[in-house]
């Protein structure tokens, strides 16, 4: 696939000009160039903060710094959407190989600083103790993130908790919660949690990655990637697809294992509770009406929220609609009119989809570009 340069991209210097080097506002436990180094980031690629600057109307605007190479469409397969290339990063589950994208975080500061959204819904999430633990270790530039749980398990959720920890002689190597406790307990390693959730999904851990799509066409597909993750590059290239107001997103994991199976991505168990804690936003998904590139083959999916915008959170609970016998379909672009059109009966709404029953599962659907939207019926 040919990559065109991204000119969101910064140089080193550029980054450190940016972002003052000590903007993070977490005091003495480590200044930036520790947490990139800690979250296995080599080479430092940051996008403007969300809102900031104009999105081009054919390109975007990338809103996520760890974003390398985008294309809202491409000519190379037939499916109606882009792609987005992100930076991977490293962590440990229990002594394995687990590799994941950051692209959310509650904390503003450390949003501006990291180049990634800003989504003080999720904070509530710390709050509720309905996260996992990431630790992230100053002074060991080669110490991946310790991870407490990984994909497969009842607890996993790709909110993570970030705890700092300094090393009070040589750094270790440490693989798992246990020795980090262990090595904690002995004195050897001092420990701060901090209340900053980072919404980092996982995309390959132990033998297991998320799968291709070898086509290209739909939607769903056969995965929601379009490469394998490259674990000696670093970078893992996701389909981007269109929703409105003006987003390109990805589609990462959800709450209800059933859905995760039909549509290949990541169960997160983990984020069942998310939605009672108030730390979710809405997505409006069409199963009939007008044909297009939405998740069911119909118009693009409506949002509640714009990514950046005070409410927005990557956490989407799915709601189904159906237009009516008799009704005429048409374009709807807020969720505004689509609550209208269902409000006078011209829609009928289904929590979920109508084979969960009623039942709301949460999408990770992170938003790494914003565009104008170029659906038409």
């Amino acid at each position: 696939m040919e990559r065109r340069p991204d000119p969101t991209r910064f140089d080193r210097r550029e980054f450190f000009r940016w972002s003052g080097r000590g903007a993070l506002g977490l005091g003495a436990l480590g200044t930036v160039p520790w947490l990139l180094a800690a979250c296995g980031r080599e080479e430092p690629a940051v996008a403007p903060p969300a809102g900031g600057g104009e999105a081009a109307p054919t390109q975007g605007q990338v809103i996520v710094g760890d974003v390398l190479d985008h294309a809202l469409r491409s000519d190379e397969w037939d499916g109606p959407f882009g792609f987005v290339t992100f930076r991977l990063h490293h962590g440990l589950f229990e002594g394995d190989d687990v590799y994941f994208i950051r692209t959310d975080t509650s904390d503003q500061a450390f949003a501006q600083t990291e180049g990634l959204v800003w989504a003080p819904k999720i904070a509530v999430l710390s709050a509720q103790g309905l996260t996992g633990d990431a630790y992230l270790m100053e002074g060991a530039s080669d110490q991946p993130a310790v991870l407490s749980s990984a994909p497969g398990r009842p607890d996993f959720t790709p909110a993570w908790r970030i705890s700092m920890g300094r090393w009070k002689g040589s750094p270790k190597d440490v693989g798992s919660v246990a020795e980090l406790k262990d090595a904690e307990a002995a004195g050897d390693l001092a420990v701060e949690p901090t209340d900053i959730v980072l919404n980092g999904a996982v995309v390959k851990w132990g033998s297991d990655e998320l799968p291709v799509d070898g086509e290209l066409v739909e939607y769903l597909g056969s995965g929601q990637l379009v490469e394998p993750p490259d674990t000696s590059g670093m970078r893992v290239t996701f389909k981007l697809h269109e929703c409105f107001p003006g987003i390109r997103y990805i589609v990462v994991d959800t709450s209800l294992e059933p859905m995760a199976e039909g549509m290949h991505i990541v169960a997160s168990p983990g984020l069942t509770e998310s939605r009672a804690a108030g730390a979710t936003g809405r997505t409006n998904v069409f199963m009939n009406g007008i044909e297009g590139p939405g998740p069911m083959g119909f118009q693009p999916s409506v949002f509640d929220s714009k990514a950046g915008d005070a409410a927005w959170s990557p956490y989407w609970d799915h709601m189904t609609y159906a237009w009516a016998d008799g009704v005429d379909p048409r374009v709807l672009t807020t969720e505004a009119e689509v609550h209208a059109a269902r409000d006078v009966a011209d829609l009928e709404e289904f929590p979920g989809t109508p084979d969960t029953n009623g039942e709301v599962f949460t999408v990770n659907c992170p938003v790494p570009v914003l565009a104008p939207n170029t659906f038409k019926a």
